[in-house]
């Protein structure tokens, strides 16, 4: 009997030790330094399955482990599939949790303002971290999949950070960038002045774009617009050289000559009067809101100072000795 007594104690102490070693060892880090180390789930694993892919990608951790350690939290059926990073420092069970709970591992691409959207296009298709599934795809049928109301995309993607799981594709990052320029221009059309001269959002949306282009200096955003409106007002030319460029395409080579401001194309604002019939790059969050609240000013003119500058003139006579003072 004593002899009994002495397995069954011996047994609970040898449990508790093994026990306190597996909580231990669930608690300690995998990695304490290197880099991150990538490792993707595939759709359908169970803990067992994650285990072994996750120690295939160069993990140091027991799969056998593993799948205890997912049994004993309650998560063998949450795993779920995507890429992922192991970081320094994570431990067995923050990596069970990570993931429970989809924390993929994050990619970003940052869209610049006053890019073209062949830009953007260039960039999304160079991206390591997207699916290029849009690839084959013409500008025109691009849109017809992000939003059917508008034909040509110049101009209609918001320029900002964007954050995404590896693998993502790159039509969830059209779509995103759409709906957030959309929203954006909804919000600032929404808090217009009725007299801007302007028939609808998306005649807002090309001034925009001429202003994002037109502005070295970001607080003479405002200015820029209230000058461009004046000329809309006033029936006069806009006669701004970024349409001009983006009308001539792959012919500029970063230079405007004079006979490129004569020859006439759909977005030569020096033959053609009122807007281009589309944006001309992406406009950012102060352009907007620059071009449906611009400055109440008289001016009609500006010519560069060569710092970054302009200086702004209501008459043509000012603006000609501001030419000679600061372009001759």
């Amino acid at each position: 009997m004593a002899f009994f007594k002495k397995l069954v104690v011996s047994s609970v102490i040898a449990a508790i030790g093994v026990g306190g070693t597996f909580v231990y060892w669930a608690q300690q880090p995998i990695t304490t330094e290197g880099d991150a180390i990538p490792f993707t789930i595939t759709p359908g694993s169970g803990a067992h399955a994650a285990g072994q892919q996750i120690a295939d990608a160069g993990v140091p951790i027991v799969p056998i482990l593993f799948n205890l350690l997912a049994r004993v939290e309650g998560k063998t059926s949450k795993i779920k599939a995507g890429s992922y990073e192991l970081k320094p420092g994570t431990t067995p069970q923050r990596l069970i949790t990570q993931l429970a709970r989809g924390e993929f591992a994050q990619e970003s691409l940052t869209i610049i303002e006053g890019w073209t959207f062949k830009q953007m296009r260039m960039a999304m298709a160079s991206h390591p971290g997207l699916k290029h599934d849009t690839v084959g795809l013409s500008d025109k049928e691009l849109m017809a999949k992000i939003s059917p109301e508008f034909v040509l995309p110049e101009g209609l993607f918001f320029p900002d950070t964007y954050l995404f799981a590896k693998g993502a594709s790159e039509m969830q990052i059209f779509k995103q960038a759409h709906t957030a320029m959309i929203g954006r221009l909804s919000e600032a059309w929404d808090k217009r002045d009725p007299a801007l001269p302007y028939k609808n959002p998306y005649e807002a949306l090309i001034m925009a774009s001429i202003v994002e282009k037109e502005t070295g200096q970001k607080s003479e955003r405002a200015m820029i617009a209230g000058v461009f409106v004046n000329r809309l007002k006033t029936g006069m030319l806009l006669q701004t050289d970024p349409t001009v460029i983006y009308g001539m395409g792959d012919n500029y080579q970063g230079k405007i000559r004079k006979r490129d401001l004569e020859a006439d194309t759909p977005y030569n604002t020096y033959t053609r009067g009122g807007l281009p019939p589309t944006p001309i790059a992406l406009a950012g969050a102060q352009s907007l809101t620059a071009a449906l609240a611009p400055a109440r000013t008289q001016a009609l003119y500006f010519v560069a100072r060569g710092d970054g500058t302009s200086q702004f003139s209501a008459n043509l006579p000012d603006h000609n000795r501001a030419v000679n003072q600061y372009q001759r």
